[in-house]
């Protein structure tokens, strides 16, 4: 299996402490947040690992360098000044991800923080996506799908809960993309920028999209706050 971490984003609601730093190379706990997640693709065995890179790229492969120090094979896709969305940025991933016969590739977002273990995936999925969904956290309290009774991840209905950010997915998710974001601004640059979440419920309502709900810890490091929190409860667990 191969792996993708979206670490292109500004981290605009971080700064200062992004105006040098990438979100995701920012530590909790004495490690960059990144390293938390090579760790764990590590040891689930993913060995191609492509990181989507935009706001001070450069800074990526100085502090990773090729991932050799986790047996990893770190490729690094960037995406120029402007990040393209979580969209347009697996879009733009899927040459370096594609293994196989459509086989899924897993995708974690680089600014989480989880207790959640990724050998709990399934090896294998039916549909186009397996998503793992969290308790809504209080800037969240809304959340964003809801999980049916038979796994599968539904946009309405039902209790909703938080995505967290952690899902397999197969490169059919992006059969007739365009149709599923519409007019989106910056569908038509090139390469193109849009959100992963029309393509989501387009599959949702096909009954496509799998789910599980992780009641674990989980942190969105969206805030300075929040990463101080998160740093001095790691940094008191030991």
């Amino acid at each position: 299996m191969r792996a993708l971490i979206f670490a292109a984003g500004l981290g605009e609601r971080m700064r200062p402490l992004t105006e040098r730093t990438p979100k995701p190379l920012l530590e909790a706990g004495g490690k960059p947040l990144i390293v938390w997640h090579l760790e764990k693709l590590a040891a689930l065995g993913v060995r191609e690992v492509v990181i989507n890179t935009s706001w001070l790229a450069e800074r990526f492969p100085r502090a990773l360098g090729d991932g050799a120090r986790w047996g990893l094979r770190l490729h690094y896709a960037y995406e120029g000044p402007t990040p393209l969305e979580t969209g347009g940025g697996m879009l733009h991933a899927l040459p370096l991800l594609r293994e196989g016969d459509d086989a899924p590739f897993l995708a974690v977002n680089g600014d989480i923080w989880t207790d959640y273990d990724f050998a709990r995936l399934p090896s294998r999925i039916d549909g186009d996506a397996h998503l793992v969904l969290v308790d809504n956290p209080p800037q969240h309290p809304l959340g964003d799908f809801a999980l049916d009774a038979d796994a599968r991840v539904r946009a309405e209905g039902g209790a909703r809960l938080t995505f967290a950010g952690i899902g397999l997915y197969r490169a059919s998710l992006f059969a007739g993309w365009r149709e599923a974001i519409g007019a989106a601004p910056g569908a038509e640059a090139e390469p193109p920028r849009f959100k992963l979440a029309p393509l989501l419920r387009a599959a949702m309502a096909r009954g496509r999209i799998a789910g599980e709900h992780h009641r674990g810890r989980w942190t969105d490091v969206g805030t300075p706050e929040r990463l101080a929190r998160l740093d001095a409860e790691l940094r008191a667990a030991g």
